[in-house]
């Protein structure tokens, strides 16, 4: 393999690591005849982990690190003096089959800098999707970073050739995306958006008349989000989430605890180490959004603006709502059983097949999977002796749950937003 396409493969990987928007597709492209490869079993890439226990792989990488822009909040920034490189377009395609073929990968995840323009860039990026596809006859899984304004045009092309598209948000709101990056604005980013939904929209109509018409980016969109960068709440970037979550395409929202690269810059908080406590709460407090049926209201409001970085969201909302419980394992419905801090959407499912049968205890609870140091404050059944959490007080169970002497203390740094002078 060409060693000056090596040394910019290292340049370019490197500098592609902070984008975090990238994990299983969503979407199966069989095997098909003439064709190579194919995204099995619904699951993408990224060392995500199939149902058999493989590790499935991506080539994560961009196409250039140059960029026209200089945000304060990225490594590949202009003012920045780094090592740049740039592959052209049949220098990916081929290094993308070369490490197929070597069973190194199944698919590309592709981001961008942008350079002379974000059509420019956008036509690039659909060249080296169009080629993998028409030319290697390559059938696996393509995830490519639509470039935020691009032409409606090169959007709908490059949903013909991707599996996924995805324009990152960065910032929640404007006025701080405008303090970081005075270059962009969210019309740029929302447009794109919009263009794939359209697109993914009309595809299925098409797919209802013509059997065989073309899918349009069959796994959706996808978004990222920066934490701890500006000062939003986790109230406004939760509510960011749960409006784009409204849009038939979007997939998944990420969330980037903020990594200080470009310390230097004084916009930019003075942190030591990443929020990773607080990106986490988020990622826990989307799942509730998109799997147990909670309003964002319902998580984060006026008086409660930020997540708990003790207690898990679903714990820190039953606390505030003991009126709630205790709920009857045995009686309530799939909707109540899914608050019960410590049941997920497998166990709750599982509670409901499985009570129809005979009545549920201690037992049978914690062999299906719940996790009983949580729940056993908030449900009552006919074996189950401990006091409830209203035989208790809120107080007294949260002080129970976090006691642990042997968990380090969580850093008061991992909510503060110390701004340099």
């Amino acid at each position: 393999m060409n060693e000056n396409v090596l040394n910019k493969l290292k340049i370019l990987a490197e500098s592609a690591k902070y984008d975090v928007s990238c994990s299983s597709s969503g979407t199966v492209r069989s095997n098909k005849p003439g064709m190579l490869g194919n995204t099995v079993g619904g699951w993408g890439i990224c060392h995500s982990f199939a149902e058999d226990g493989r590790c499935i792989s991506l080539l994560k990488v961009m196409l250039t690190n140059y960029c026209i822009y200089d945000c304060a909040y990225c490594i590949n920034r202009r003012s920045n003096d780094l090592p740049r490189a740039t592959l052209s377009v049949s220098e990916l395609v081929d290094l993308t089959m070369e490490f197929y073929r070597r069973n190194y990968i199944e698919g590309l995840f592709l981001s961008s800098g942008v350079v002379r323009s974000p059509d420019y860039t956008m036509e690039r990026l659909v060249r080296v999707a169009k080629d993998l596809r028409t030319v290697h006859r390559f059938n696996g899984y393509i995830h490519l970073k639509s470039i935020p304004g691009a032409s409606r045009e090169l959007v709908n092309e490059a949903g013909l050739y991707a599996d996924r598209l995805s324009v990152n948000v960065e910032i929640p709101k404007e006025e701080n995306l405008k303090l970081l990056a005075p270059e962009k604005d969210h019309k740029s980013v929302y447009a794109p958006m919009r263009y794939i939904q359209q697109g993914v929209l009309e595809s299925s109509e098409e797919r209802k008349k013509h059997r065989h018409a073309p899918r349009f980016a069959p796994a959706g969109q996808s978004t990222q989000m920066i934490v701890g960068a500006t000062t939003e709440t986790d109230k406004d970037i939760l509510f960011l989430s749960s409006a784009l979550y409204k849009g038939p395409t979007m997939r998944r929202v990420y969330y980037s605890g903020y990594i200080s690269v470009n310390t230097y810059d004084t916009r930019l908080p003075a942190l030591k180490q990443p929020p990773l406590v607080r990106e986490n709460r988020l990622y826990q407090a989307d799942w509730l959004m998109r799997f147990y049926q909670f309003k964002v209201e319902e998580i984060v409001d006026d008086a409660y603006p930020d997540l708990d970085l003790e207690i898990d969201p679903k714990l820190s909302w039953a606390l505030r709502h003991p009126e709630q419980f205790p709920v009857d394992i045995n009686r309530a419905d799939y909707e109540m059983l899914l608050r019960i801090p410590g049941v997920g959407v497998k166990s709750a499912r599982l509670i409901v097949a499985s009570r129809r049968f005979s009545k549920l205890g201690f037992y049978e609870l914690k062999k299906i999977g719940v996790v009983m140091k949580k729940a056993q404050y908030f449900i009552t059944c006919h074996e189950l002796p401990m006091k409830t959490v209203n035989e208790m007080t809120p107080q007294a169970v949260r002080s129970l749950l976090i006691t642990n002497p042997n968990k380090k203390k969580v850093d008061e740094r991992q909510l503060l937003l110390d701004f340099q002078d």
